[in-house]
């Protein structure tokens, strides 16, 4: 299981599934460039560099993010798949239906510019069905939907389509210390001394993977850094554009694969094992992780390919290369989590040609299964169709019901570092559900909000923010803040370190502020989702979605067909929207309530979880802060737990001198049985 995300990450060891398996440490997402190349590159670029932020000598490159969700008003509008077609035939370009994309003879490759693409070239085009964006595969050319229709028009005119973009400094330097890492590696077959090569396999858990398997795929080992290296070649003339790097960690007992990849994560798009994929394979194996395409291919001889994130997400820039197969079978790893990506995935494959490997004991993840002495083809044929037309009967829940029953703390979901008392109620976070959250004016919900999430999305969920009431900036500012724990502003030599490892977290913005039309919101939700594999969306908040178009609609009305295409989103995307709705006006001294919420009760009835902030003002001193989960449909535990707010980090902790006050069903009613209603509620009374 990935840890952490960016370029560096980890996962658990080698035990697999089962009794016995070896905790998971979760390590600090590290950059590839600044641990490896003093270790490896020399020279006066990497001398002095240093790992521990603020230490003199260290690379201060800044680095600004660029995966800004763009508004819908800006200067890219959308485009339907029909209006697509519609172009293509108005053009006279001939081109057909895949699965994911429409492929179309290239603009890009040697042909007469004035003429339209003839129906006889080579189909090597390919253009997004959801976003319209194009990649061909002869020449890397890609671009948005109005980038193509740019070259269209010149090529009617008699002018050459624009030549690819040189790439950036960034990833001119990344190859260049890319291939630095890979001259310095050895094949792992080919190591000194064959004593080194034993412990080396044993020591990832690869002791079965023969020879020739790491040979096939290319695979080295970098004896400074104790690593594996995974080569990335371009897929048009093999050149090397990256590596991911993997090496074992151990605390105890403990053991984590550490990753880390170079260009950085959220440039890196390796389809590892791609160059070894013939153009008549039909079937493929989608796995997770590199070792596990090594191992699966070994077993069974079917064409394998890794994720270059394994669960975390599937870029839709890879897409165009998986257009040739017409069976996917998708393996992605050995817990929920990894089940939940799978049937994520197979949406934007086309569910008609995906099965999905269902995680349990006697089918972990591939290299486990190899090393188990398995059968990986009796598991593949057994795999589930993507797609069920109906449910018949309890026979095709059969499964589903008993692995949830088996995974009762992966069901539970994610669970939050920073909040244990909130896994005691909550017991963790989940995608599909509404979380509605509120507490009175000026009580910090921004602030606490923003580390409940970016608590999640150092844990790998990738977090989509839309601020509507603060901007970006100061957001960000915030959460920075929350991630290092301390008060940069007087420590302003320590920002590019913070910033770079801030940076590397799957957490992406919208670009609204102030009131917005609801459907714009679930568009660009809805885009998120598909690129960036939003599986957390925070709203902040509701009253910012009631604007002009609501005036002349009853506002009650309003909030309620918003509330319910929040609900609708979840459950159609597999995804958690977290909601803020600011309270009714009421007494300051008085305690909200459920039914404190604005608007009517629907936002309280179509939500999983209810979070209320509690700041309780006393006459003698500070108001204190508590947090008060006062619905939660999973398990019906609620309760209270106080909070401490730390200026200097703007970070929220609940004590640990008061335990948290459960409030369970049987609880309510063996008290109801002994005394008479007291109009009072458990989790408000001492223990």
């Amino acid at each position: 299981m990935r840890i952490g995300s960016g370029a560096g990450g980890c996962r658990g060891g080698p035990g697999g599934g089962g009794a016995g398996r070896m905790a998971v440490v979760p390590l600090r997402p590290c950059r590839a460039a600044g641990r490896l190349l003093p270790l490896l590159c020399g020279g006066a670029r990497s001398k002095g560099v240093s790992l521990s932020p603020g230490v003199p000598g260290r690379l201060t490159q800044r680095r600004y993010k660029k995966d800004v969700l763009p508004s819908p008003e800006g200067p890219v509008p959308s485009v339907s798949i029909t209006e697509i077609r519609q172009y293509l035939r108005a053009q006279g370009i001939p081109f057909h239906d895949g699965y994911s994309c429409l492929h179309t003879p290239s603009l890009f490759t040697d042909s007469r510019e004035d003429q339209p693409p003839a129906a006889s070239a080579p189909y090597t085009l390919f253009i997004d069905k959801t976003t319209g964006s194009f990649l061909c595969t002869a020449t890397l050319a890609e671009g948005t939907w109005q980038d193509f229709q740019a070259n269209v028009e010149l090529r009617h005119r008699g002018i050459p389509p624009a030549s690819s973009v040189e790439p950036e400094e960034d990833t001119r330097q990344a190859r260049e210390d890319a291939r630095c890492i890979w001259d310095r590696a050895l094949p792992l077959w080919e190591l000194l001394d064959e004593d080194e090569t034993n412990k080396t396999k044993a020591v990832f858990g690869i002791s079965l993977v023969t020879d020739a398997t790491l040979k096939r795929f290319g695979v080295r080992y970098l004896r400074t850094a104790k690593s594996l290296v995974f080569p990335w070649f371009s897929p048009r003339d093999a050149t090397l554009k990256g590596l991911k790097l993997v090496r074992v960690e151990k605390k105890g007992d403990a053991i984590a694969y550490v990753e880390e990849t170079l260009p950085r994560f959220d440039s890196y798009h390796n389809l590892f094992g791609l160059p070894l994929i013939g153009r008549r394979d039909t079937e493929l194996v989608l796995t997770g992780w590199e070792l596990d395409a090594l191992a699966l291919h070994q077993a069974t001889g079917v064409a394998s390919l890794a994720l270059p994130r394994g669960a975390t997400c599937l870029p839709p820039a890879l897409l165009p290369y998986l257009e040739q197969f017409k069976r996917i079978t998708l393996w992605l790893g050995e817990d929920l989590r990894s089940w939940e990506a799978a049937k994520l995935f197979a949406r934007k494959l086309s569910l008609k040609r995906c099965s999905l490997v269902r995680p349990g004991d006697l089918q972990p993840r591939p290299l486990e299964a190899l090393n188990q002495g398995l059968n990986l083809t009796k598991i593949l044929r057994a795999a589930l169709p993507a797609s069920h037309k109906s449910i018949v009967s309890f026979r095709q829940l059969r499964e589903e019901v008993f692995g949830e029953l088996v995974n009762t703390e992966q069901v539970a979901g994610v669970k939050w570092a920073r909040f244990p008392e909130l896994n005691k109620l909550l017991k963790g976070h989940r995608r599909g559900e509404l979380t509605v959250f509120t507490g009175p004016t000026g009580s910090g919900k921004t602030t606490f909000i923003s580390e409940y999430a970016l608590d999640l999305c150092m844990q790998g969920v990738c977090t989509l923010w839309g601020s509507f009431e603060i901007n970006n900036v100061r957001l960000a500012k915030i959460m920075l803040t929350q991630f290092a724990a301390q008060r940069l502003e007087d420590q302003l030599e320590l920002y590019d370190e913070w910033a770079d490892r801030f940076e590397d977290l799957p957490l992406y913005f919208m670009t609204f502020h102030g009131q917005q039309n609801i459907k714009t919101v679930i568009d660009t939700m809805q885009h998120a989702v598909y690129m960036y594999d939003i599986t957390h969306v925070v709203v902040d908040n509701l009253q910012f979605m009631m604007g002009h178009e609501h005036l002349s609609v009853d506002r009650l009305a309003a909030q309620d067909y918003i509330v319910g295409a929040f609900r609708k989103f979840a459950t159609d995307n597999t995804c958690h929207i977290t909601l803020v709705i600011h309270p009714r006006k009421e007494d300051d001294e008085k305690e909200l309530q459920t039914a404190s919420i604005f608007g009517s009760a629907k936002a309280s009835q179509e939500a999983d979880n209810v979070l209320i902030l509690q700041d309780r003002k006393l006459v003698t001193g500070p108001g204190k802060r508590y947090l008060q989960v006062s619905k939660n449909r999973f398990d019906g535990d609620v309760g209270v737990f106080p909070l401490e707010f730390s200026k200097a980090s703007l970070t929220f902790s609940s004590s640990g001198k008061s335990k948290v006050r459960l409030k369970k069903m049987k609880e309510e009613k063996a008290l109801l049985a002994k005394k008479a209603p007291e109009g009072g509620t458990g989790a408000s009374k001492k223990s």
